[in-house]
């Protein structure tokens, strides 16, 4: 059996011509058990793509090499158990805590789901992947949102009305 390198997500940035100031290639990463994430990341994206920006999803990326291609990550993270981090984004936390790469010239936004009803544990699986990419270089671009499907049932609504501000500021 051979071993195949790693390609790196696919970027829709690699194929239109960036213009500078104007246009960030965003890496939306899902992190979700239930879906939710996955729904949030949806709805972000044709937003983000309106606003002029390269957007690329994806629910797989497992290590560094899977973020070369975009310079602004965006994480739509839920949380399960107790405080955990999904399942399916565990491997690429996990590698980006043990490698520590250098990710200085990535920006990044954390969108954090959680339950406030677990008080200790609320939004522990995007606060803890905000803390990996903080420790490996990258700069936060605004505040976190964290919200609480205990208070908002369609965690979608509260994204979109975050989003119009952070876009902006990539």
């Amino acid at each position: 059996m051979r071993s195949v390198p790693r390609q790196p997500v696919a970027s829709q940035s690699d194929i239109r011509s960036r213009i500078p100031g104007k246009m960030s290639s965003i890496l939306i990463l899902v992190g979700t058990e239930s879906g939710n994430a996955q729904m949030v990341a949806d709805a972000l994206k044709p937003v983000l793509e309106t606003a002029g920006h390269a957007v690329d999803v994806s629910d797989k990326a497992a290590s560094a090499m899977d973020l070369q291609a975009h310079d602004v990550l965006l994480v739509v993270c839920a949380t399960h158990g107790s405080g955990d981090i999904p399942t399916n984004i565990l491997p690429l936390v996990e590698t980006l805590e043990r490698e520590c790469p250098n990710l200085s010239r990535h920006r990044y936004g954390v969108i954090a789901l959680g339950d406030r009803s677990f008080q200790d544990t609320f939004c522990g699986g995007g606060k803890k992947v905000d803390q990996v990419l903080e420790l490996c270089g990258a700069q936060r671009v605004g505040d976190r949102l964290e919200v609480d499907a205990s208070s908002q049932p369609s965690p979608d609504e509260e994204a979109l009305a975050w989003v119009e501000g952070w876009k902006n500021l990539v």
